[in-house]
């Protein structure tokens, strides 16, 4: 596919580290419960990820290190040879279309998750549930108290960051993304609300940012800088979280793990205007990604374009849509052409399971 580099920022070439991206347009990570129940990643993820292959980045989604991180039925893992094996037929598929590099991002659910789900009791900063029922395979059920993690449960978890990364490069990522974002176990560690310890891990800022610097470092590791990113959402109030003290902690965070040559870092829900978009940009040296905030369960007319724009005239060097390339397979020549797009079907649709509302958005052609 040839792009009309004139037409938008967005569809110019750049750079990752190592790699040449086609273009600035990251497909963000989305869960969507696609996955066997074991976590294996199935053929019709594979084809929905080979579909969206123009982008110039995938982060694919979240996937678990370990079963008690697990969050939701049917959500895909990376710690058996059967998760490495069916991540492999995705990466595979995306390169045999074309696309660029993957990475894989890594999530634990921490106090996101359920007995009902995993087996397991949740674990967790602190044993604080989560206010709102949670999505189980008997339907929603009223979220269970996690257990305190300890300094071992602490030490696994970190070590199950490291293995999940070093699968990833098996199963043919060109690295992983750290997800300490959008109320899961390592944002719960950042904020106050969540995170009630008196030990080495909470109370201050530099406390409370140790866990998820940890889990960096052990990436870092197991796997080399170049091929890890951290992903953040200052501020993004979802599952519980409260974010009171952002302004110091974001910074904080970022002046910890600048130095150390990550790949990149992603920026979920990040808004131009707001002043502490550009304190972060300041404080970090390297490539980032941000993630616009879009209408909820909405695509714009011009599906981002504008709000991803915006982004990039203030800092960012890559931009990051997640439902715009759900509804799109070919979004980055509908942008190119500025042919209309898809709007997204109804939202029980993005996460029943099957090709509806998945893999059967047609192209504009």
């Amino acid at each position: 596919m040839t792009y009309d580099t004139t037409t938008s920022p967005l569809l110019r070439p750049a750079r990752l580290g190592d790699h040449e991206l086609a273009n600035r347009l990251v497909m963000a990570p989305m869960t969507r419960n696609r996955a066997e129940s074991d976590g294996t990643a199935t053929p019709l993820m594979a084809e929905y990820y080979a579909q969206r292959a123009a982008a110039g980045l995938i982060i694919a989604e979240a996937s678990t290190p370990n079963p008690v991180g697990q969050t939701y039925p049917n959500i895909a893992a990376l710690y058996t040879d059967a998760h490495t094996t069916g991540w492999r037929r995705i990466t595979d598929a995306v390169r045999a279309a074309g696309g660029g590099p993957m990475f894989l991002q890594v999530q634990h659910g921490g106090r996101v998750g359920h007995p009902d789900t995993s087996g397991l009791t949740p674990i967790a900063p602190s044993p604080l549930a989560l206010p709102e029922t949670i999505h189980t395979p008997a339907g929603r059920r009223a979220a269970v108290t996690p257990r305190e993690m300890n300094a071992e449960d602490i030490r696994t978890t970190v070590r199950d960051f490291a293995a999940t990364a070093r699968r990833a490069l098996d199963a043919g990522f060109a690295g992983v993304e750290v997800h300490s974002a959008n109320g899961y176990l390592l944002h719960q560690f950042l904020a106050p609300n969540t995170n009630r310890r008196r030990d080495a891990y909470g109370g201050s800022v530099e406390n409370r940012i140790r866990f998820t610097t940890e889990v960096v470092d052990a990436v870092v590791d197991a796997i080399g800088a170049d091929r890890t990113g951290l992903r953040i959402s200052p501020g993004h109030t979802v599952n519980g979280i409260t974010d009171t003290d952002a302004g110091l902690l974001y910074p904080a965070l970022l002046e910890a793990n600048a130095d150390k040559g990550l790949a990149y870092l992603h920026i979920a829900f990040a808004a131009p205007a707001h002043p502490l978009f550009a304190r972060l940009r300041e404080i970090w040296p390297g490539s980032l990604i941000a993630n616009p905030v879009l209408p909820a369960d909405q695509i714009p007319a011009d599906g981002g374009r504008e709000a991803a724009e915006r982004l990039l005239d203030v800092g960012a060097d890559l931009i990051a849509l997640g439902r715009p390339f759900l509804a799109n397979p070919d979004l980055v020549e509908r942008l190119r052409t500025g042919a209309p797009v898809n709007a997204v079907r109804a939202r029980y649709a993005m996460y029943t399971g099957g090709p509806t509302g998945y893999t059967d958005y047609p192209t504009h052609n």
